[in-house]
């Protein structure tokens, strides 16, 4: 019999998204305890995440350092156990009100528990917050998952490019405009 979800009156739809996904990946609700600005005592656990997500293309210590202190770059960290499960990295351009997502990145174990979505509306709140109107943002054609994400979110494919990835793979270039009236770039 297939399990029925009723969903809160305080709870938005996406509720029932992450409900749902629960119970066809049959996964825990993830008990993360929260999100917050990266610390410089993160590096370690940020490289660690790093290395254990991406397969080229990575960040080195010396360059996640910068970002943690720079006023130009927001770095977010989901915990769970004082331990870092996911990340997200935002970067701020001098004069321009459109801010790109450089990367969200989750521990294989947490996948598919919600806290890639968390992390994009925290990445976007905080980017608004600074002043941004729009977010973009690159993903690898072949990621499947995240594509998922950023679609079912609003964002919107504005580019294919060519080898843009270190192994020539073809990213494509989504946005999403952050707040109401704000015009972006359709497919």
């Amino acid at each position: 019999m297939p399990a029925i979800i009723q969903q809160p009156a305080c709870q938005s739809p996406d509720y029932i998204i992450d409900q749902v996904i629960r119970i066809v990946s049959n996964r825990p609700t993830p008990s993360v305890s929260r999100i917050r600005r990266a610390r410089t005592t993160d590096l370690d656990g940020l490289v660690v995440l790093e290395n254990a997500t991406f397969r080229g293309d990575r960040m080195r210590a010396p360059q996640i350092q910068r970002h943690i202190a720079s006023d130009r770059a927001i770095v977010l960290v989901a915990t769970r156990d004082d331990h870092i499960v996911a990340s997200a990295l935002v970067f701020l351009r001098r004069n321009s009100a459109i801010a790109r997502l450089y990367s969200i990145a989750v521990v294989q174990d947490a996948r598919g528990t919600g806290i890639g979505r968390q992390l994009l509306v925290a990445a976007e709140q905080h980017a608004h917050q600074r002043g941004a109107h729009a977010m973009r943002l690159e993903v690898r054609s072949d990621n499947k998952a995240a594509r998922s994400l950023y679609e079912a979110h609003g964002y919107r494919r504005i580019a294919i490019l060519p080898d843009y990835y270190e192994d020539r793979c073809e990213g494509l270039r989504y946005e999403r405009a952050l707040t109401s009236g704000v015009t972006v770039r359709g497919t």
